[in-house]
């Protein structure tokens, strides 16, 4: 399922007002925003236009409780990841909703970095086994991996909805979505792609 269709399935009725953190350069939101929703979207390399604010989440100033926060490939990149949720869980109405559509770099076997190192005419990468595995870790150092978000999101959220799913298409212009899925369910790769949405925990209110 496309994004913007994923996203759009587990907002509440139009007229919500939904954060989007991460927004990048700002199509999610747009979309949001075209669908009728009340979107404020941060990044600080955001576009200009209304909806945009061009800070950073913890220099976001107070614009109410929202109905709906959006993170799309952004959640691993918060420094403070705790701090980084609880904001994002203070910015929240009670029970107001959480999306998240994000990769565990982490879950990358041997296969499925060769499979992509192909597909990637940006990198000069080592050979196979672990030196291939230790380039991977090396180049993600500066990020969260699978563990450390679900277990923050667990501390704050309540699951929903999860599941695994292709991520690499999202950076890689020879890669399909449908021909990762296809690659992914036959077993030849890993899923690292993940969609989370979780309701805020009622013991977070007040």
């Amino acid at each position: 399922m496309r994004l913007e269709s994923f996203v759009l399935q587990h907002l509440p009725a139009p007229e919500a007002r939904v954060l989007e953190v991460g927004c990048g350069d700002g199509r999610l939101a747009r979309a949001l925003a075209a669908a009728g929703h009340r979107v404020v979207a941060i990044d600080p390399d955001a576009p200009d236009g209304p909806i945009f604010r061009r800070v950073a989440l913890e220099e976001l100033a107070d614009e109410g409780t929202f109905d709906a926060v959006v993170t799309n490939r952004s959640l691993h990149h918060i420094h403070d990841l705790a701090g980084g949720l609880d904001r994002i869980a203070g910015h929240l109405r009670p029970s107001g909703t959480l999306v998240v559509n994000d990769h565990a770099y982490d879950r990358a076997d041997e296969r499925t970095l060769r499979w992509h190192v192909r597909h990637d005419p940006h990198h000069v990468v080592p050979g196979d086994g672990e030196e291939l595995l230790g380039w991977w870790r090396d180049q993600h150092a500066a990020i969260h991996g699978y563990d450390s978000m679900r277990t923050e999101l667990d501390r704050r959220f309540v699951e929903l909805f999860f599941a695994w799913g292709p991520h690499f298409y999202e950076e890689l212009d020879a890669v399909e979505p449908a021909e990762e899925l296809r690659l992914i369910e036959a077993g030849e790769i890993e899923a690292i792609g993940f969609r989370f949405v979780g309701e805020r925990r009622v013991e977070l209110a007040g």
